[in-house]
């Protein structure tokens, strides 16, 4: 073991391994452009709404995407492999703030923890988003708001921007525990995530990520659509 472990380490300092899959990636950073832009046609000049309501179908498409690839896809993206307990990414939090060195190929206990509740998080704000009604203009609403009662809009539209608001500070902190990261465990998060690699170490989970067929990834892409814009459509909702 101690061999082991003497041979990953001299290893580090000359390679890398796969950590992340191409289609993990483009999603991570699909989801956060998709969003600035949620912000911006929100905010500045979108008449309609019409962007505003095409950013939010293409970020349920990838909530719902990012799910089925959860089950699916490389290893280091399933929820099987970052699905810890609270109790272990307590522990994890805890052996961060001390310092003690844990490394993890893909998502750690408590990172892992974050992926999940980030996805419900974004998943609900998207889906309150389809019922509720600007508060700029009682004209426009999401593609489901006139299905509903006048009180299910009002709940829909209060929490709609008000769960907006909190993931602009949480995607905040997460920026900021991105960077704690880097000068406190002397890993680089954002770089693993552009270029798909990790310096070679032991890693508690796993050595090195299995990768799965990108056509698979296509494929997730394609179901995930039709299941959000089909079932808009079938709910009697008008996209446009």
């Amino acid at each position: 073991m101690q061999l082991e472990r003497s041979s990953l380490e001299a290893l580090g300092r000359a390679g890398s391994v796969r950590a992340w899959d191409l289609p993990t990636r483009l999603f991570h950073w699909l989801l956060v452009t998709l969003i600035a832009m949620a912000y911006v046609s929100r905010h500045w000049g979108d008449a309609g709404l019409v962007w505003h309501k095409w950013n939010g179908y293409a970020i349920l498409v990838l909530v719902v995407w990012r799910l089925l690839w959860g089950v699916v896809g490389s290893s280091t993206a399933r929820f099987s492999s970052f699905f810890y307990g609270p109790v272990t990414a307590i522990r994890y939090g805890l052996d961060f703030v001390l310092g003690r060195p844990r490394h993890f190929l893909g998502h750690n206990p408590l990172g892992g923890s974050v992926v999940l509740v980030m996805l419900a998080f974004v998943g609900v704000l998207g889906t309150l988003g389809l019922f509720a009604y600007d508060d700029h203009d009682a004209l426009t609403g999401g593609p489901l708001s006139s299905r509903v009662s006048e009180g299910f809009v009002a709940f829909a539209t209060k929490w709609h921007l008000l769960l907006f608001d909190v993931l602009l500070w949480v995607i905040a902190l997460h920026v900021f525990a991105s960077v704690l990261y880097l000068l406190w465990k002397r890993e680089n998060l954002v770089k693993a995530m552009i270029t798909g690699k990790k310096q070679v170490r032991t890693y508690e989970d796993e050595h090195e990520a299995h990768i799965a067929s990108p056509w698979l990834a296509l494929g997730c892409l394609v179901i995930a659509a039709v299941i959000v814009l089909g079932g808009i459509t079938a709910a009697g909702g008008k996209l446009v």
